[in-house]
């Protein structure tokens, strides 16, 4: 099944699938040990800078192949994409869904360059998810507020043709200094108004009831990511304090597992959404 086509079936029924950032072989393995667990699809995410670190076609191919292996129902997506060009490399590479993130840029000028990567995609019959509001990102001010607009959003779906947008609702990318609060009743409304998918960024650090309830309230996608790095490197940490061997095979597992762990939790709260 196609991303753009098991968006409209999550939407319908009030679902989400989670879609969690990897960063080499083990935090792979680690959320796809999860997803066969729970029998859950799973988006595997791959940011600029992940794929300037593994390279575009290895970083690609080991998505795929443990896709296969592990025998889950995926797809692979570029976050937050900062170029046409970027998007265009992955597309052809084969990537399943690109996000093109202009949102930084002034609402006509992310309209543009949103509608070029649509255009793009439309050959390789690959889903494109775009961000309008400003959702704070690594290193930014969160101080600074600037939530998706409803009008807004229903002029930027109906001009681009997008086929999943990131909504600026109170979540931030990072670590969060307090429990954030989700403006569930402006998703409510950009719901009702736009039918495209609805994506929450920014999942890491969310209370499960507070995902739950803006699954219901129209977020199809979750994306996780800062979570997975910290535990992945916690948990390494505290394995290297008492184990002296050489042998990676021996002192990577338990990161790994702690991030199968993390997921598998995720997963789980996801699943008892139930979409009521």
């Amino acid at each position: 099944m196609k991303l753009q086509e098991k968006f409209k079936e999550l939407r319908k029924n009030r679902n989400a699938v989670l879609a969690t950032n990897f960063y080499n072989y083990e935090t792979a393995k680690g959320v796809l040990m999860a997803a066969k667990v729970t029998n859950q699809p799973l988006i595997l995410q791959l940011s600029k800078s992940s794929i300037n670190y593994l390279g575009l076609s290895v970083a690609f191919k080991l998505a795929k192949s443990m896709l296969e292996y592990h025998r889950v129902e995926g797809w692979v997506h570029l976050d937050h994409g900062d170029s046409v060009d970027l998007a265009e490399r992955c597309l052809d590479t084969g990537f399943n869904s690109v996000m093109i993130d202009a949102s930084e840029k002034p609402f006509r000028e992310n309209v543009k360059i949103t509608r070029a990567v649509v255009k793009l995609a439309e050959k390789y019959d690959a889903s494109v998810e775009a961000e309008l509001g400003y959702v704070a990102k690594l290193g930014q001010s969160a101080a600074s507020v600037a939530f998706t607009q409803p009008e807004e959003a229903k002029i930027f779906v109906e001009e681009t043709g997008v086929n999943a947008l990131a909504v600026a609702i109170g979540s931030a990318h990072g670590f969060y200094k307090k429990t954030p609060k989700l403006d569930l009743d402006r998703l409510s409304e950009i719901e009702r108004i736009t039918d495209v998918a609805l994506v929450l960024h920014g999942g890491s650090g969310i209370p499960d009831l507070s995902l739950q309830e803006a699954i219901r309230h129209g977020i199809c996608k979750i994306n996780l990511a800062t979570e997975i790095k910290d535990v992945y490197m916690k948990t390494l940490k505290q394995v290297l304090k008492t184990e002296h061997k050489i042998d990676l095979r021996q002192v990577f597992p338990p990161a790994t597992e702690a991030v199968a762990a993390l997921v598998e939790k995720k997963l789980s709260v996801i699943q008892k959404s139930d979409g009521k």
